[in-house]
Parts: structure tokens; C-alpha cells; sequence
């Protein structure tokens, strides 16, 4: 009834940039938190960004200053800008969202998570 749909990974330099969509699409009510996550190969998924339906915004350390989270409300639509990225960037990115959804008559809340999309930095 819900899916998330990631858009825009790939191949990239490194100190090149990069951007990364998650659509999320069905019958949504309400979409509270957003966030990205990543997965390297052997490592444990962590977390990238985190967004609020308000607009603040969470990072890890190690994206500080280099990524920027945003979302488009009106598209259901989170983004994740990589800019001076690094080899130790590259891994599997998730999208997540917690969210409300309407079925039989009622809403549900719960976190959803998309497909991922690959992101390799390498020259």
C-alpha cells in the first residue's frame, strides 16, 4: 500500500557530488520523520540524516558540513545532497520514512524503507 522508491545513485570521483531521491507514493495521511541510511559492505546499516516534517535536520559525523538533507512535503519526496564525497562514502543508501497510512477505514503508523540505491566513490 506504501512504497518508497529511491532515485540517483551511482558512479562518482571522489570530491565529486551526487544526489539521491526517495519518493514515497500510496495512500499516505501523513509522513512525520525522513531519513537516510547507509550500508558498506561487512558493515552494520547506520544512519546518514534524519529530517523532521518541520524541516530540522540531524547528521552524522561523518557527513557533517558535506551532505545536506531536504524534503519536499508537497511530493512526499526526501533528497540527500553528497558533495565532496569520499571512497569511505560508498555503500548501499536506504531511504526511511515513518509514516501514516490509511487502510479499512483507519490510519496506521509505522516506518517504511526503500529498495536502496548503490553509491560507489572511486576513481
Amino acid at each position: 500500500q506504501v512504497q518508497l522508491v529511491e532515485s540517483g545513485g551511482g558512479l562518482v570521483q571522489p570530491g565529486g557530488s551526487l544526489r539521491v531521491s526517495c519518493a514515497a507514493s500510496g495512500r499516505i495521511f501523513s509522513i512525520y520523520d525522513m531519513g537516510w541510511y547507509r550500508q558498506a559492505p561487512g558493515k552494520q546499516r547506520e544512519l546518514v540524516a534524519t529530517i523532521t516534517s518541520g524541516g530540522s535536520t540531524n547528521y552524522a559525523d561523518s557527513v557533517k558540513g558535506r551532505f545536506t538533507i531536504s524534503r519536499d512535503n508537497a511530493k512526499n519526496t526526501v533528497y540527500l545532497q553528497m558533495n565532496s564525497l569520499k571512497p569511505e562514502d560508498t555503500a548501499v543508501y536506504y531511504c526511511n520514512a515513518d509514516l501514516e497510512y490509511y487502510s479499512g477505514g483507519y490510519t496506521y503508523r509505522r516506518d517504511y524503507w526503500g529498495q536502496g540505491t548503490q553509491v560507489t566513490v572511486s576513481s
